[in-house]
């Protein structure tokens, strides 16, 4: 984040703008109606700035001259539109000097702030910027905004305002009260607003306030969310949801630092990750962990990589939250194998390569490699093995001791969907010892099968998240895309 987002109170103070243009008149007008006195400094205006003067009498006025340094002393805010270089360097440097907010037009170079596209629906209001690198985009984003709030808005804002020192004083607790707001604007009183019904929607916001009152003990939940395998595009609309809601979030260790940012700001971060068999916390007091949480009235998320009933013991997780009573919801997420499978460019299945597919852990409870329990296996079906990086070379003798050519398809996927992801393609002999050169890095996935052959020609995902054309073959080492492919040549099937 290269800029940090501040809505200025210029209610009654005096603000610049440099410029007698139409850029400069809508750019005074919103100074305007935010209440600020407003001095443009032109030798002329133009009609538009003309017309300014008077819808606003008494609040704009004009100081027929150019620009001088010693104009801008008392001012809360100054923004040139002109189009002289000189002037707007001048304006730079003397408002930096005096420490006053100053934004040149089109030249962030000569800017201490921005000023963003704007959807207005006082007193809730809505501001985007691309930091100067995207303006258009910028108006672009805020267009679709503007389909998603209604004008109505307005109105609900404006009684939430009304209605908040009666709420702030029934409800003295801030967790509390942030639960009913929540409940007002997602139920039925901010629907009665929004139609129009306002007086039916204070009236139903009195009723909640009530019942809130009544009930100061809120009642705890857990949220099993699936984040995927890292990738935060990758989340469910419901998990984003959930992600807002919730008080405290208990995370693993996770692909990407990005879904965390997606967590409500002021929600409590308790970090419970599991990584190449070091565990930050064991599974049973996360287990405990969640329950006291609960039970303290908390909303809790529990973020898991991947989806949380795939090898996420979710199940275990749910198994003591049943006995005590404690409600919860379960929301599933892109799961590791489907992930690192399409962005690798590697089919689970294909008709013409492999007509089923199985999903192993690379260890059992006690740490040990026993893959014999879900033998035997078939040349024509992919293997996905979760948590195998640790123990590759065992897991491939294992294969290979139960009934698989040393020189079946294999691969391993590591930091699947993120920009960091790595693939490494050989066969079975080979694989642990290419493995080992690269250093991948936890979480990766081993894929075994026919089609795993394909993934050659059916890569597609770079770091940018764009589609690129397949790496060139070569008998070395070769990093396209963000893609590492190792291998002397296609392991035959």
């Amino acid at each position: 984040m290269q800029h940090y987002p501040i809505f200025l109170k210029l209610h009654g103070r005096r603000c610049l703008v440099i410029g007698g243009d139409r850029s400069a008149a809508q750019k005074a007008e919103d100074l305007l109606r935010a209440g600020a006195f407003v001095t443009l400094v032109a030798p002329q205006l133009n009609a538009a700035c003309q017309d300014l003067l008077e819808r606003y009498p008494g609040w704009a006025h004009h100081r027929a001259e150019r620009y001088r340094p010693g104009h801008e002393q008392g001012a809360a805010l100054v923004l040139s539109t002109s189009d002289d270089a000189a002037i707007n360097q001048a304006v730079h440097e003397a408002c930096c000097r005096r420490g006053i907010p100053v934004n040149v037009v089109d030249q962030p170079a000569l800017c201490s702030y921005i000023s963003p596209a704007l959807i207005d629906r006082s007193p809730l209001q809505v501001a985007i910027t691309s930091g100067g690198a995207a303006p258009v985009l910028a108006r672009q984003v805020r267009a679709q905004i503007e389909t998603l709030l209604p004008t109505a808005y307005s109105r609900l804002a404006s009684l939430a305002g009304r209605l908040r020192q009666q709420v702030r004083s029934a409800l003295p607790d801030p967790k509390h009260r942030l639960r009913f707001w929540e409940q007002v604007f997602s139920g039925p009183a901010a629907e009665a607003v929004l139609a129009g019904r306002e007086q039916e929607g204070e009236a139903e916001i009195v009723r909640l306030l009530e019942q809130a009152r009544s009930a100061p003990n809120p009642r705890g939940e857990v949220f099993l969310v699936g984040a995927g395998p890292g990738n935060p595009d990758l989340l469910t609309f419901r998990a984003l949801r959930l992600m807002q809601l919730a008080d405290v979030v208990l995370y693993d260790h996770l692909g990407a630092t990005e879904l965390l940012h997606l967590v409500r700001k002021d929600a409590e971060r308790i970090a419970v990750g599991k990584r190449c068999g070091k565990h930050t916390l064991p599974q049973e007091q996360i287990n405990a962990k969640l329950i006291e949480l609960a039970q303290a009235g908390k909303r809790v998320l529990r973020l898991k990589g991947g989806d949380p009933l795939i090898f996420g013991r979710g199940g275990e997780e749910i198994e003591g939250l049943i006995e005590r009573g404690i409600p919860f919801q379960i929301v599933p997420g892109v799961s590791a194998a489907q992930g690192a499978a399409s962005f690798a460019g590697i089919p689970l299945t294909h008709r013409d390569y492999a007509q089923s597919c199985r999903f192993l852990t690379g260890h059992r409870h006690d740490g040990r490699v026993q893959l014999d329990a879900w033998a035997p296996f078939h040349a024509t079906e992919t293997l996905v093995i979760y948590m195998g990086l640790k123990n590759l070379g065992t897991v491939c003798d294992q294969l290979r001791g139960l009934g698989l050519p040393a020189n079946h398809p294999a691969a391993v996927v590591s930091r699947a969907t993120t920009a960091e992801q790595r693939v490494v393609v050989s066969t079975l002999r080979e694989l642990p010892g290419e493995v080992a050169s690269t250093e991948l890095e936890s979480p990766a996935l081993i894929i075994v099968g026919p089609t795993v052959v394909l993934q050659e020609r059916l890569a597609w995902f770079d770091g940018d998240e764009s589609a690129a054309a397949p790496p060139s073959p070569s008998p070395s080492v070769v990093e396209s895309n963000g893609v590492t492919r190792l291998g002397k040549k296609e392991p035959a099937l």
